[in-house]
């Protein structure tokens, strides 16, 4: 599984789109602060720094994420890569750990830059939020990380078992973007009204405001994380699964 993991490492760092894209909405971003700086005559309270951070870091399951569920899973799709795996012999169950393990890897290094960059297109446009203002960072990048990869492992289901690249990015777009989720949690409080919320609190994106909840001191973090591994592991376990039951053409 490693020497997959390498190759597939190898195929995404050698990926010129991926620096284009990156750059170009590092470029964004930061004209985007300029402005509004700029808008409050230069001047943005401390608090700006970690608080637009909560509206900015939550465009990163869309933006980053689908950016490399692209690379990582349907892409495979157009290229013919996940039939040449099958046809070299590597079993399916690795061919999606070691996808979600990628995915997991290039959440990880964006999230782990782009608490640093927030901060410094901040303080370059005179809004220097402090250093404790750097863990709080992480902390936000932390929880959409948490989505990216949850809304990953859901939406490769349909990867593995349609095998069509629109349909999986779309509803993985649709996923990140919290709109399936958004609509399926409406019908529920109209159907089940006050009981809703017995339902609606595992959804995958109120089981994350869960964990962090109980990180930040208002309830046990336990069993929300135990859902969200539940959640990981099922959709890994169904991905298998249908991917097993697909039969490829070589």
């Amino acid at each position: 599984m490693l020497k997959l993991i390498n190759s597939e490492i190898y195929r995404l760092i050698h990926k010129k789109s991926m620096y284009i894209y990156f750059g170009s909405t590092a470029v964004l971003y930061f004209l985007f602060v300029l402005i509004i700086t700029n808008i409050t005559n230069g001047y943005r309270a401390p608090s700006a720094v970690v608080n637009d951070a909560n509206l900015f870091f939550g465009m990163l399951p869309v933006i980053a994420g689908g950016f490399f569920f692209s690379a990582i899973y349907t892409d495979d799709l157009n290229s013919k890569n996940l039939i040449a795996l099958v046809g070299f012999g590597i079993n399916k169950t690795k061919i999606v750990i070691a996808k979600f393990i990628l995915m997991a890897l290039s959440g990880i290094v964006i999230c782990g830059f782009l608490p640093l960059f927030h901060y410094m297109a901040y303080a370059v446009n005179g809004c220097l939020g402090g250093i404790n203002s750097i863990p709080a960072l992480y902390m936000i990048a932390f929880r959409y990380f948490l989505h990216m990869l949850a809304y990953a492992a859901i939406a490769g289901i349909a990867v593995y078992g349609l095998q069509k690249k629109t349909f999986s990015m779309i509803l993985y777009i649709l996923l990140a973007a919290g709109l399936i989720g958004g609509v399926i949690e409406f019908m529920f409080f109209i159907i089940a009204k006050e009981n809703a919320s017995n339902y609606t609190s595992h959804f995958i994106s109120n089981v994350i405001n869960r964990i962090f909840t109980g990180i930040d001191g208002n309830g046990p973090p336990v069993m929300p994380v135990v859902e969200y591994i539940a959640y990981i592991i099922i959709a890994a376990a169904v991905s298998t699964a249908a991917f097993h039951q697909k039969e490829m053409e070589f």
